[in-house]
Order: C-alpha cells, then structure tokens, then sequence
C-alpha cells in the first residue's frame, strides 16, 4: 500500500502545532519561575497552582478522553456479545470526577498537597510510601506504555505510516513540550489537543452514519444484520461482573496521580470542585461520537468496503475497528481528521502519564527520601531527566507489545485494589497508621493474586461465590476486583484501630511502637463510655476514679 501523504502532512501540521503550543507555554512557565518565591518545583509540577477554571476542565478532560477512550468505545459497542451495555467509560469517568470533586478535591487542595502520595507520605512515613510509589509509578507507566503503543497501530491503519516511526514521533514531540513547559505546557496543549478531538470526531460522525454501505443504527439496534444488535445485552449471571467493571475505572481512576495533578493545580479548592463537575459533563458528551462510529461499523456490510470480508471482528482487529470505519465509509480527507483526533487524544492522555510518573519519583521518592536536602536547580534537572527517562523507556517497551489489555488490566487494577483503599483510609479515617497501611497492603496484593485474573493467565486459587468452571478453567462472577479493594481497605482500618488501642493501653512496650503512634481515638472513645458509666453509676466516695478517668481523656485529647 502507498503512503498516504497528504495524511501525513496533515498528521505532522497537528503536531507542529501542538509543539508550538507547547514551547509557548514553557516561556510563561519560565517567567513563573523567575517571578516564584518559593518551591520552582511547583511551577513545573503543578503550574505554580494558578490554573484556571476553563483551562481546568480542558486539562482535567483531556487527560481521560485518550486514544483508549475513543478507539476502546467504538470497539465495545462494535464487538458481538458485548455492545453499547458494556461501554461504560462515558459514565465511569463521569462518576469519577463527580465523586473526586465531592471527596477529594477539597481537603487535598486545602492542604495544598504537591501529589497525591503526600498524605500518604505523612501518615506513613517514608518507607511505606515509597513502597506504595513503586506500584504508582507502575500503574502511571502501564498507563502510558498503552498511549504510546496506540498511535502507532491506528496511524499504520490509515496512513500506511511505518509503526516505528508513527511511534517515535508521537512520543518526541510529548517528551519534547512536557521536558520544556511541565504542566503549564501539558495544560495549555491540552486545550488544543481536546478541541480537535470535539471538532474533528463530530465532523467525522455524518459521513459515516450516511454512508450507503451501512444500514440505519436504529435497526440494527436489537435485530440481528452481520452481526449481533450493537446494543448488546447483559445476562444475569454477568450483572455483578458489570458492577465490577463499572467500580474498577469509576472509583479507581481517583487512584491515579493525573487526576489529582488536576485538583492540586487549580487556582483555590472551589475551581478544583468547579472542574471535576463540568468535566464529569464534557466527557459525556465526548462519548457520543465513537459510540456511533462503534454502531455503525456494526451495522455494515463489509462485503461492499474495500476492506472487504471477513470483517474486522473475525480478523481479530476489532482493536482498530474506528479508523477502520472511517477509511472503509468516509472520504480519504475525512478519514484524515478522524485519525488527527485519535492523535490529538493520544498526545493528551501520554504527556499527562509522562508528567504523573515524574511527579511521584521527583517529589515522593527523589527530594523527601534519597536527597531531603535538594537544591531547587537539582530538583529542576530530576524532573526533566526523568521526563525523558520515562518516554523513552515507555516507547521502547511498545515494540514489544501485542496487546494493550494487560496493560489497562494491570495498571487499572494498581490503581483500584491498593492506591484507591489507602488514599481514602489516610483521608476520612484519622486513625490510619503504618501499621494498617502495612497489613493492608501485603494482604491486598496477596488477596489479589489469589483471585486471580484469567486475561492475564493468572489462575484462580481463591474462588468467590459464583465461580465456576469454564473450558478447564474457573472464571469468578463475583466483583472480585471489588472484593480485594474492600479487603485491602477493611484492613488498613482495622489493624490501625488494633495497634492504636494496643499501644495506647500500654500492651506493648513504647519502643516496640516503630511508626510511632502517639493518639487513639479508639481508646478515646473507650475513656468517654467508662467515664460516663462512672459518673452515672457509681457512689459519692468513688469521686476520685471520676477525676482519674477525667485526667485520662484530658491527656489523650491534648496528644491528638
């Protein structure tokens, strides 16, 4: 096939673009660090935290509305037996930045938090944390190597541009204007990058909904044409799978440090509120169009396209199924745009992954453990090193891919089973303490390696209720993801709760007391209940057991 040059033009004018954008950013981040008092770190890191409401909903959109989001809509509602009932990502990501901007933008803005390892970090402490920034660091990387990985398929698909090099550009030009600009360039790009994506996927929607090729979506909806009704169905027996599904992006997604990066740069804690709201709107809104590219591809003849028979599901490329679409039913320069916005929500969900990475090693690990006495110039080197360090790892580890399932498993499944637990165990119960965080931890990997996870051939050695034998193989039906979050998060609470009520009573000697525990509101509580039952229960001459039990709440509440 001959390469499509106009394409490719078109392709490399999106990223000059986006590049300029980009370097014009980094000069009004330059001029924030030359006018900064403080920390330089937080210009780069969090846009010296004067991010604005528009800019917000941008960036905050931009983020989640990646190449996945599209190209993974459309392949939800196109492939049989699943259809439009299992494209949950519109309303997990919706339900996401409601819930963060309920809960959890405030009290990390207020505390004006630079990731959102820190509350971690001060609970903690520092070897913990670390502990818990690996799987973070792991989680941002898995999430990133899927965004680096997709240009390159979906321009190969409509370009006939080599994999190799649709790869390296992409990631160049991201490393390039986050290297130059850190999140003000990231911000700034990312309203460029998301008006194409409005603009160019609901230009796009028209020519292919009109194409003759195709029939209406309306009636294909429920009857059966080439393939199974788009709109899918759910059967009893999945409905507890599909809640699993839905938990694990919906409250998981608040376990990744982009979306905080987001609330911890907006201008004051009501504009990181304002911007969790409008963008749980917008990205709905975004949706719509790769779900009716998805039921359209469903909804044709593939016989009468260039592509041909056997469609795209039976030759395993449902993956690529909307440029497919979009070569196959619209007009080249048409397809063009189509893959200008895959390319523009690729760009805008990889510089945030490259961003997220470099935060947590950069602050959490770098400047608060291997070098408390940093200088702000060394800090500015480790950031853009591990910036780059970071994209290069992450694209050369793309040729090595054949699938972005286990990526989005694995780095979902961080997110939701360990960060998510302990990010709201450190936030709403003020009795977490290391050792919770400690037994949660090891217990909630061990829980959910023993669930098990069959997409990545990881066996089931703990079956839930429900599972059952498929093919030789058992399969759970119960949310087992869901399962091991709550078990990680029961626990934090509950071994917190212990080691508090042991220490505070003096079962344990002091210097046993390695996170060093100085309060317990559990035994707090325990001195109000018998102090009441004293004054209420007992004689005139016991008055003295009154003032001792009065002194003991009185010490414990001036050590919390």
């Amino acid at each position: 096939m001959a390469l499509n040059i106009p394409g490719v033009v078109a392709v490399l004018l999106f990223y000059i673009l986006i590049l300029g954008t980009g370097v014009w950013a980094a000069q009004k981040s330059r001029k924030a660090e030359r006018k900064s008092n403080g920390d330089r770190t937080e210009v780069v890191l969090l846009g010296e935290r004067r991010i604005n409401l528009v800019v917000g909903i941008f960036t905050m959109t931009a983020t989640w509305v990646g190449g996945g989001f599209i190209l993974g809509l459309a392949e939800a509602v196109y492939t049989p037996n699943r259809g439009l009932v299992w494209a949950l990502m519109p309303l997990q990501y919706s339900f996401n930045f409601i819930l963060g901007g309920l809960f959890f933008a405030k009290p990390m803005r207020d505390k004006m938090y630079v990731t959102m390892m820190d509350p971690l970090q001060q609970k903690y402490g520092h070897i913990l944390c670390s502990c818990l920034a690996l799987p973070s660091l792991l989680g941002d990387m898995l999430w990133q190597l899927k965004y680096f990985y997709l240009p390159g398929i979906t321009m190969s698909v409509i370009l006939d541009l080599p994999y190799s090099y649709s790869v390296w550009i992409s990631s160049a030009v991201a490393i390039i204007y986050t290297l130059l600009g850190g999140l003000y360039s990231v911000a700034y790009t990312d309203v460029i990058q998301l008006a194409l994506v409005f603009v160019s996927l609901f230009l796009c929607v028209p020519f292919v909904l009109l194409s003759p090729k195709s029939l209406s979506i309306a009636q294909t909806a429920f009857n059966h044409t080439f393939q199974e009704p788009w709109v899918g169905n759910l059967q009893q027996d999945d409905i507890w799978m599909w809640i699993d599904d839905f938990l694990l992006l919906g409250l998981g997604s608040v376990g990744f440090q982009s979306f905080h990066q987001r609330t911890l740069s907006a201008a004051t804690s009501a504009t990181a509120q304002l911007t969790c709201y409008a963008a749980a709107f917008v990205i709905a809104i975004l949706g719509i169009p790769p779900v009716l590219v998805g039921a359209v591809a469903a909804s044709t003849d593939w016989n009468l396209t260039s592509y041909g028979l056997p469609p795209p599901y039976d030759r395993g490329e449902q993956t690529f199924v909307l440029p497919l679409t979009l070569q196959s039913l619209a007009p080249p320069y048409i397809s063009v745009i189509g893959i200008g916005a895959v390319a523009a929500a690729v760009m805008s969900s990889t510089d945030s992954g490259l961003l997220s990475a470099t935060s947590v090693f950069s602050s959490n690990i770098y400047k608060n453990i291997l070098r408390k006495e940093v200088s702000d110039y060394e800090m500015q080197w480790v950031i853009r090193i591990a910036v780059v360090v970071v994209g290069v790892v992450g694209t050369s580890i793309t040729f090595y891919l054949k699938s972005t399932l286990v990526l989005w498993i694995l780095g979902a499944d961080v997110a939701y089973t360990l960060i998510f637990p302990h990010l709201v165990a450190v936030l709403f119960f003020k009795g977490t303490n290391g050792y919770g965080g400690t037994v949660g931890y090891i217990l909630g990997i061990t829980i959910r390696i023993l669930v098990g996870e069959n997409t990545i051939g990881l066996p089931v050695v703990l079956p839930l209720p429900g599972c059952t034998l498929v093919d030789g193989i058992y399969v759970q039906k119960a949310p087992f993801r869901t399962f091991s979050m709550l078990c990680t998060l029961v626990t934090i609470v509950l071994f917190s709760s212990l080691a508090l009520f042991i220490f505070d009573r003096g079962l344990l000697p002091p210097h046993w007391d390695v996170f060093n525990v100085k309060s317990s509101h559990i035994c707090l509580l325990f001195l109000r209940v018998r102090f009441f039952f004293l004054f209420f229960f007992v004689s005139e001459d016991n008055l003295l057991n009154r003032d001792v039990e009065l002194m003991h709440i009185s010490l414990f509440q001036s050590k919390c």
